[in-house]
């Protein structure tokens, strides 16, 4: 079965920039939405960015103009880059990978931001 792994994560200060990356354990083919989603300690797991197989992104409100979610960057099968931290976007973020066809859906494990001073 397919796995995929984030990495990246770590402590940062607010108004710094962090990169994420996700990584599959083997290759995948006829893959569509690929998203980042994240859960603060206490909340629901939400939706930070996602691109369809076509390109389309998608952000949630607080990560407008901040984040921006990347395909295909070098062996990382998805990316997140994310600029102006704010300690409210501690958590952990996970990254999804569907089938066009709703044939397969794959999620890391997820991996720790914190932003703090």
């Amino acid at each position: 079965q397919v796995r995929l792994a984030e990495s990246g994560g770590g402590l940062v200060q607010p108004g710094e920039s962090l990169r994420l990356s996700c990584k599959a354990s083997q290759r995948i083919s006829g893959e569509g939405d690929m998203a980042w989603y994240r859960q603060a300690p206490g909340m629901q797991r939400e939706l930070v960015a996602k691109i369809s197989r076509g390109g389309r992104e998608t952000y949630a409100d607080f990560a407008k103009d901040r984040f921006t979610i990347i395909k295909g960057d070098g062996k990382a099968t998805l990316a997140l880059r994310m600029n102006m931290l704010k300690e409210q976007d501690t958590g952990v973020y996970f990254c999804n990978i569907v089938g066009a066809w709703n044939d397969f859906n794959y999620w890391g494990q997820g991996i720790q931001v914190t932003v703090s001073s």
